[in-house]
């Protein structure tokens, strides 16, 4: 269960209807949270936001719509204002990806991953500022991924988009670190969740899909009790870990390997 250091926080989440955005949106409300829901299925959310009233949530709002459209935004921060009048946790996990070969993709796959991955990530987060500041301890989330650690084939626009989003964080934990506002990096390996089932594009099958994997739920159980213990960077799975650990290890053996998924990885369709 979460800890009751829960309770009564105002907390936004993104990507709250499903996957590892929903699991979270559930374990913060099993502590109290109040919570404020954003995602583009409205349907979904509604039933997520029952769910989480069920767990024990303070409170909770809904807000669907696009991350990409600052209007959508900038109307989430508005409604933190007006009806809480503040921030204290801005938890980022919507996420998009693709599959398939570089040269058979094209610009408009990278820019909409980019835009949803990042760009959404850092115009959200710039808006929620000044009322993190406001708090004694503000807090932000992002989940990343172990694929902004490592690039591997046949995913490039996706991890383009999560080594953007891991550099960047780290700056700006540089720039908060007096600030009193703490940012935590999730990175995650394969989790279990419909995430492949709503690629925005699928040119080939990729091999590491159908890997065993750990459950959204998993990683929100400790992506929340590392924004207890106010943690700078976890990596829920420990194969996620391991292919780090070796990347940094003998980086050599692991382009290797790279390669060879690179050459065997994807079926043509």
């Amino acid at each position: 269960m979460a800890c009751s250091t829960f309770s009564d926080r105002r907390v936004l989440v993104t990507g709250a209807s499903s996957g590892i955005g929903r699991a979270l949106a559930c374990e913060l409300a099993r502590g109290g949270a109040r919570l404020l829901l954003l995602a583009r299925r409205q349907e979904l959310l509604e039933t997520v936001a029952t769910e989480c009233t069920t767990l024990g949530a303070t409170g909770v709002m809904v807000l669907p719509g696009d991350l990409t459209d600052r209007a959508v935004c900038q109307q989430a921060v508005e409604l933190a204002q007006t009806r809480w009048a503040g921030l204290d946790l801005l938890v980022h996990a919507a996420g998009i990806s693709a599959h398939g070969r570089f040269d058979v993709s094209d610009e408009v796959t990278l820019r909409r991953i980019m835009e949803v991955n990042f760009f959404a990530v850092v115009n959200l987060t710039r808006l929620a500022l000044p009322l993190l500041r406001s708090v004694p301890k503000g807090q932000i989330v992002f989940i990343g991924s172990i694929l902004g650690h490592c690039g591997v084939p046949w995913n490039n626009e996706y991890v383009a988009s999560k080594f953007a989003l891991r550099g960047w964080s780290q700056s700006l934990r540089s720039e908060l670190h007096g600030q009193g506002i703490g940012v935590l990096l999730v990175s995650p390996g394969t989790t279990h969740t419909e995430f492949f089932d709503h690629l925005i594009a699928r040119r080939g099958t990729v091999p590491w899909n159908a890997q065993p994997g750990i459950s959204p739920e998993a990683v929100a159980r400790q992506t929340v009790r590392a924004i207890e213990r106010h943690r700078r960077e976890i990596f829920p799975n420990w194969r996620g870990r391991l292919l780090v650990w070796a990347s940094r290890v003998s980086p050599g053996l692991v382009a290797w390997w790279m390669g060879k998924l690179g050459e065997h990885g994807v079926k043509r369709k």
